[in-house]
């Protein structure tokens, strides 16, 4: 079990990580539709999508890819990359939730919201590793 944990460590975090982003957003956007009404489902997942983002930014920063440096510059880079690579996986998943709302009745909405977020999810683990937090060879 020790040799799992140490080999699939970055996984295990992420998705420890991920589950945590995931109430947020949730129930960020849950609270969002009991304010907004449900027409308003769009503008509740801009809202649950910022709060998830800054959420998943800090911890994935932090404790998945264990990146050190908080330089202001490197936070700033590292931020914009992520946002961007978060704002990508937020229009599959925004498009998916119109279609939604156009196609199926509104007692599905928070279904094709968890079916969306698995896909982000990949997409988001993916652009994280590879893009935002690799580890570069020192020059």
């Amino acid at each position: 079990m020790c040799l799992f944990l140490r080999r699939y460590r970055l996984q295990i975090l992420y998705l420890f990580f991920g589950v945590l982003t995931t109430v947020v957003n949730y129930a960020s956007f849950w609270m969002a539709l009991q304010v907004l009404g449900h027409r308003a489902a769009p503008m509740a997942n801009v809202i649950s999508f910022v709060l998830a983002t800054l959420f998943a930014f800090l911890t994935n920063k932090r404790f998945v890819f264990a990146a050190s440096d908080w330089q202001w510059q490197t936070v700033v880079k590292e931020g914009v990359a992520f946002t961007t690579a978060r704002l990508f996986s937020f229009g599959v998943e925004e498009a998916g939730l119109v279609l939604g709302m156009i196609l199926l009745p509104q007692r599905y909405l928070m279904a094709v919201k968890v079916i969306l977020s698995f896909a982000a999810v990949l997409l988001n683990y993916v652009f994280a590793k590879w893009l935002v937090f690799r580890k570069r060879k020192a020059s």
